[in-house]
């Protein structure tokens, strides 16, 4: 009988253990990716000792996210909420003494800034203009705020611009009205208004606008740090402008500096006709430091590190021979050093540069980002991430450079947890990276995520992601939009390649996309689909693409063009995909791009657009695809997602439209996502899953 008993209960324990077993390798689906906490913006307190961050839950039911602030001891522990309710907080800014928080909140109406006093709770509304406040950051001085805000410029007092959006949202006519281009931009109308940088008194009381007149200050962000800040004695503010009469086809933002009690802005980067944004002052008030782009025109060029030295009113680049991106940055506050964060084959390390020069030396491996330093510049906070762990904030002390260095990533601390218990009970895949040759007998690098259940000697349906841009890259980093692990999950090996256009394998394999958009670019993928092939776990019958933007675009054109015989695909996905480039050309916004990716308009070098527009591809598409696009799309217009549906529903091949006419480029809707995913993946499993 006790023999009995013992064999029942091994039977039920190992019941037991098969469940949980089955528990542990459940599939990461598209809901669970919507329960990620989404945690990022960290922010340490100027004596080292606290660090204020957000986390957005996402919330299906209602359809969207909801971001509050947390606050956690440098040292670790359980982190505590700050702001609660219905309304989102975001942006937290520590003032300079570190007794309050000032952040942007809309919990009476619209977005404006607030204050907390972080020992008591109590919480203060600062300003109150009716256009909205966002992107806020505190004067040393600690009396001021600075902040952005979209009026129209004919308008000098807040009642008037009050008056004119009331009016606008009263009126039954909702016809616009454009006399000039970038008239809208990525997913919304400009009507008319300018976005202008403000200041209002720390306390409280009514906003001075500090960038009046009929411009952008900032302009519309091509990427980077903010694009103003105070001088460190608060009587002089630093901020970007275009002032090029054509802005949809100048990307030539310059650096201004203007008195803060008023006073006439002056230029202080005239001379270059590329981007100039990004300023920021060094702590002793030397110099201003600002990311500057050298070629009029072209959004992807590098990121060059500028020093304006304010006595001699001169600029000079302080890493000449450095061959990739200048992301964020920040001064030490000796003045000694700039760190920064770069793009590295799929990574974003973070590096140190001497203000008096020399090479970067490397401080921080992995992708990291959102770099703050405690005033003392002995603690370092920031935001890391990898394919299998979202966003999280992780510390190192430093006291300089070198010590840092020598210590390594022994020295660095995960801080927060958030997400930790909820990924323990799944079998989500690191990324490898895999190096192949490409066009032209180059190098070229990418990634592959495997199924959870992989086994050696089986093969697997795969599917290739395209990244954007193109000027774009994939990284070893979490993301919400194409999570390759929603994808492995569902039973794929996922290939996502860097090709020509990629960021992080140096300017000139970068430039090489430009007026090559399916040449170089095409023939990197599909060696590298041959050479995944290659290694005997996928099956060569089984495979599939699916891309956006760009990536979209090559979508296209592999459809007219899914020919190669080491590698055909059986099922396609264009999201947001560039089809018919000269239609393309006559809808979108950002005018600059097309004429550097083109060499021109369309009129002007007609041959460009034909030979690498995939509508004039259309008599060999042959393979199944899945067309999706957004209405609100404004940098590929929703009618190339049309155009390209109507071509492969009139040559007979099975495709389907997904549209969306409440999204833009993006799908950022939470019942949107999981519709998109829902369709994409089904879409792909229609046609690359065996059949029982």
């Amino acid at each position: 009988m006790k023999r009995l008993c013992l064999s029942a209960l091994l039977v039920v324990f190992a019941l037991a253990g098969a469940v949980a077993g089955q528990v542990a390798a459940s599939p990461f689906t598209i809901n669970d990716l919507l329960k990620v906490r989404r945690v990022g913006d960290p922010q340490v307190s100027p004596d080292g000792r606290w660090v204020a961050y957000v986390i957005t839950d996402i919330n299906k039911t209602n359809n969207r996210g909801l971001t509050q602030i947390y606050l956690i001891a440098a040292e670790g522990g359980e982190p505590r909420q700050l702001t609660k309710g219905e309304s989102s907080a975001s942006s937290p800014r520590w003032s300079p003494d570190g007794k309050r928080l000032a952040f942007i909140s809309s919990q009476e109406g619209g977005p404006q800034i607030w204050t907390m006093d972080v020992a008591s709770g109590e919480m203060k509304k600062v300003s109150s203009i009716s256009t909205g406040a966002s992107d806020l950051i505190w004067s040393p001085d600690g009396q001021m705020l600075a902040f952005v805000s979209d009026v129209y410029p004919e308008c000098a007092t807040d009642e008037c611009n009050k008056e004119r959006d009331e009016k606008m949202e009263a009126s039954k006519v909702k016809a616009k009205v454009a006399d000039r281009l970038l008239f809208r931009h990525w997913n919304s109308w400009k009507e008319g208004k300018r976005t202008h940088v403000f200041i209002v008194a720390s306390d409280g009381g009514a906003a001075r606008d500090m960038t009046p007149g009929d411009y952008d200050a900032p302009p519309f962000s091509l990427g980077g740090p903010t694009d103003y800040a105070f001088s460190p004695d608060s009587k002089e503010l630093a901020f970007a402008r275009n002032t090029d009469k054509v802005e949809a086809t100048s990307t030539n933002g310059d650096i201004f500096i203007v008195p803060v009690a008023g006073g006439e802005a002056r230029r202080i980067t005239e001379s270059n006709l590329g981007a100039d944004l990004s300023p920021q002052y060094s702590p002793d008030g030397r110099f201003i430091a600002y990311r500057s782009q050298e070629r009029a025109g072209f959004e992807s060029d590098r990121w060059r590190l500028m020093l304006y030295d304010r006595q001699r009113n001169q600029s000079r680049e302080l890493m000449q021979n450095y061959d990739a991106y200048v992301d964020t940055y920040l001064f030490s506050p000796d003045s000694k050093y700039i760190y920064f964060a770069s793009g590295e084959r799929g990574r974003q390390p973070v590096y140190a540069v001497a203000v008096a020069g020399g090479a970067p030396v490397k401080i921080l491996q992995g992708f990291n980002d959102d770099m703050k330093l405690s005033a003392d510049g002995k603690t370092m906070v920031f935001t890391r991430s990898t394919t299998t762990m979202p966003a999280e904030i992780f510390i190192t002390r430093i006291a300089d450079p070198r010590q840092r260095i020598a210590q390594g990533e022994s020295a660095v601390v995960k801080l927060t947890k958030t997400n930790d218990a909820l990924l323990a009970g799944y079998q989500l895949q690191p990324a490898e990276e895999l190096t192949w040759t490409g066009a032209s007998n180059t190098k070229v690098s990418g990634w592959l995520v495997k199924p959870p259940d992989f086994k050696a000697g089986q093969q697997y349906p795969m599917v290739v992601l395209i990244h954007g841009g193109p000027q774009g890259a994939w990284n070893d980093s979490w993301g919400y939009r194409w999570n390759p692990e929603v994808f492995a999950n569902a039973g794929y090996v996922v290939f996502m390649p860097n090709p020509r256009g990629s960021i992080g394998y140096g300017q000139k394999f970068l430039d090489e996309i430009s007026g090559d958009w399916g040449g170089k670019a095409y023939a990197d993928i599909m060696n590298g689909v041959a050479h995944v092939i290659s290694l005997g776990y996928v099956d060569r019958n089984r495979l599939g693409a699916a891309g956006g933007s760009y990536g979209g675009y090559m979508v296209n054109w592999l459809e007219g063009h899914n020919t190669d015989q080491r590698a055909q695909f059986k099922a396609l996905v264009s999201h947001a995909g560039v089809y018919n480039l000269s239609s393309m050309y006559g809808a979108t916004e950002e005018l600059w791009f097309t004429d550097w990716e083109f060499k021109g308009a369309p009129w002007d070098n007609p041959e460009m657009y034909a030979r690498w527009s995939p509508n004039m591809f259309v008599k060999n598409f042959k393979t199944p695809l899945l067309v999706v696009h957004g209405e609100l799309d404004y940098r590929v217009p929703v009618t190339e997602g049309l155009q390209l549906f109507t071509a492969l529903q009139r040559q007979g091949v099975d495709s389907k439209l997904l549209y969306f006419p409440d999204e833009g480029h993006w799908i950022q809707k939470p019942q949107n996502a999981e519709l998109w995913y829902t369709t994409v993946i089904g879409w792909l499993d229609k046609y690359l899953k065996l059949k029982s």
